[in-house]
């Protein structure tokens, strides 16, 4: 497993109300059934789609080594197509009416069938990011795809337990006191992290 050290600097900020969220976001990659690299677009595409260009950048650092132009493409075309594609079939899920059911959604969606890491994969990373957007049939349908495609149940709950676990850091990040954040501003580098 690579060093999580951009990480740990991203949640050292983090005030005690977060704490288990600082021990989550590392925990989470380093304790999976997924393999590296697809632990790490997981996490790349929950950072995306969660919009927070601090922790992207602590991602594609600390997955460097995993994270090669595939893997960073289907995490990038994953949040862009499940950005429409949530907003689309929630809207039919919260309605009900069997009506817009029936209606075709005349959305382009061929990038969902040319993946650059696996199908699977590609499943995974839109099933992550439907968990965040609270896509509840775009869940279930990732969710099947990625069981049909042959990944376990156990790499869903720690697709869906990264995805939370990035959101919930996103969401800690911003309760940091902001003279913690100021040093945001300067480029990262080993020397600028402060110890434990």
């Amino acid at each position: 497993m690579s060093s999580l050290v951009a990480l740990e600097a991203y949640a050292e900020p983090f005030p005690d109300a977060a704490r288990d969220l600082r021990l989550n976001l590392t925990a989470v990659l380093r304790e999976s059934s997924l393999d590296e690299r697809t632990r790490f677009a997981v996490a790349l595409s929950s950072a995306l789609a969660c919009g927070d260009p601090v922790l992207r950048a602590a991602i594609e650092r600390d997955g460097a080594e995993v994270l090669d132009e595939a893997a960073r493409d289907d995490a990038a075309a994953a949040v862009a197509l499940m950005a429409m594609n949530n907003v689309f079939y929630r809207f039919r899920h919260m309605v009900g009416k069997p009506s817009y059911a029936a209606m075709p959604a005349r959305l382009r969606m061929q990038r969902i069938a040319k993946p650059r890491m696996g199908r699977a994969e590609f499943e995974l990373l839109c099933l992550a990011v439907s968990a965040i957007e609270g896509c509840e049939s775009c869940v279930r349908s990732h969710e099947e795809s990625v069981l049909a495609a042959g990944l376990t149940e156990e790499n869903v709950l720690d697709a869906v337990r990264i995805a939370s676990a990035v959101r919930g850091a996103c969401a800690a990040r911003g309760l940091a006191p902001a003279a913690a954040m100021q040093e945001d501003a300067q480029p990262w580098s080993p020397k600028t992290t402060k110890p434990r």
